[in-house]
């Protein structure tokens, strides 16, 4: 089974750092002041990204061996 792990972009120019995305992540794996976050923890719901008034976070799950992540719409 192939392991997959989350790349997390925080985009610094947008986000006020107002700890939302701390709050709701279950796996308490965000660091907001990290551009990018890399983490198997990572259980991919997304409610960071959902929950951020900003719209500064973007979840992309990686497989292992890929090079780039699969966005939707990307």
């Amino acid at each position: 089974m192939e392991k997959r792990f989350a790349r997390i972009y925080v985009d610094q120019a947008l986000c006020k750092k107002c700890g939302i995305c701390i709050y709701v992540c279950h796996k308490k794996v965000m660091d907001p002041h990290k551009f990018i976050n890399y983490t198997y923890e990572c259980s991919f719901c997304k409610l960071c990204e959902l929950y951020c008034p900003d719209f500064a976070i973007e979840v992309v799950r990686v497989n292992e061996n890929e090079e780039e992540g699969t966005a939707a719409g990307k």
